[in-house]
């Protein structure tokens, strides 16, 4: 019997050198068989990641509800009637308590996020001692708030923030179909400010939401394709909400989700791939296979901002019987 050689897919050469990957390039790599896939995202990972460490992020959601955009995904919109009370911002000694339990939990970034279209500068007075409260117990801070004005990127920045995130969500040809209220530009602006500002940038997107694979592979690269790309990129599952637009979506194959973390794995190959929100709904074993396919970072704790999440001790647990631990511990 015959073997053949597995050619590993490179990218092709691009007029614009900022354009690393096309949407034709990222959709060549979703259609590679499922193990020349993993292979090569493993060869990646292994590059510049040790495999067996996982960073863990800790999200609490410091206002809940009652926000102006009209997201389709999200149970948090007020022109959605999806269960979720309007909650005033938490107080700073609520947070810091918060902060604390996910650090003894092992976690060493806590990101902070609140329902807003935009924050006011009244409660970024709020945030900024949040962020600086965060930070004196010695965990990385993260913050996602929605669009920023450049004094509020100034202001996270000059409170040490480490980490701003603002998902792209989809790619541009797709995104009318989730969201009227804002533009993707929008989004990229505030993305542009933050890096300008020297703060690093968590960026990432939902997949699941009725999107072609062509649209997926158009999400990807317009993240790998940002100077430089996202340090962070979540990779979301879709949580059907009821009383959301996307509550009957279709459910996304596993396998199309693995192909997705590969994907951006390959694709960025420095960044921290998080496994983000719908592993509540994932099997260990479709979890074990993101890790393989260059997840390096989870959310973790029993809440993301409005949906469960599996809880620490099932977490811990998964990773003793894959033989991973947590970064926090890689020194220890």
């Amino acid at each position: 019997m015959q073997t053949q050689t597995v050619q590993l897919f490179r990218p092709s050469p691009s007029a614009n050198a900022a354009q690393r990957w096309s949407v034709a390039d990222v959709e060549a790599l979703f259609k590679l068989p499922f193990a020349d896939l993993m292979f090569r995202a493993q060869q990646v990972h292994r590059e510049h990641f040790d495999p067996n460490v996982v960073q863990l992020s800790t999200l609490l959601s410091i206002k809940t509800g009652g926000c102006s955009e009209d997201c389709g995904y999200c149970p948090q919109s007020a022109f959605h009637n999806a269960g979720v009370e309007n909650s005033k911002m938490l107080d700073v000694d609520a947070v810091v308590q918060a902060a604390r339990a996910a650090q003894q939990a092992g976690a060493d970034r806590f990101c902070m996020g609140a329902a807003w279209r935009e924050p006011s500068d009244e409660d970024m007075q709020s945030v900024v001692e949040m962020v600086k409260a965060v930070r004196a117990m010695g965990l990385e801070t993260c913050a996602t708030l929605g669009m920023l004005r450049e004094e509020h990127v100034a202001q996270l920045k000059q409170a040490g923030l480490d980490y701003y995130n603002h998902n792209l969500d989809t790619a541009p040809e797709f995104y009318g179909e989730i969201i009227t209220t804002r533009d993707y530009q929008d989004r990229l602006d505030t993305l542009e400010r933050v890096r300008k500002a020297g703060m690093h940038v968590c960026s990432g997107g939902i997949v699941g939401m009725g999107e072609s694979v062509t649209q997926r592979a158009g999400l990807v690269a317009q993240l790998a394709n940002m100077e430089p790309y996202p340090e962070s990129v979540p990779i979301n599952n879709l949580v059907r909400v009821e009383g959301t637009p996307l509550e009957n979506a279709q459910e996304l194959d596993p396998l199309d989700f693995v192909r997705t973390i590969a994907v951006a794995r390959i694709t960025m190959p420095k960044a921290r791939v998080r496994l983000s929100a719908g592993r509540q709904q994932m099997s260990e074993a479709v979890q074990a296979l993101c890790f393989l396919a260059g997840a390096n970072s989870i959310f973790y704790g029993d809440q993301l901002l409005t949906t469960g999440n599996p809880e620490v001790e099932r977490d811990r647990a998964l990773l003793d019987k894959l033989g991973m631990y947590p970064f926090a511990e890689q020194n220890h």
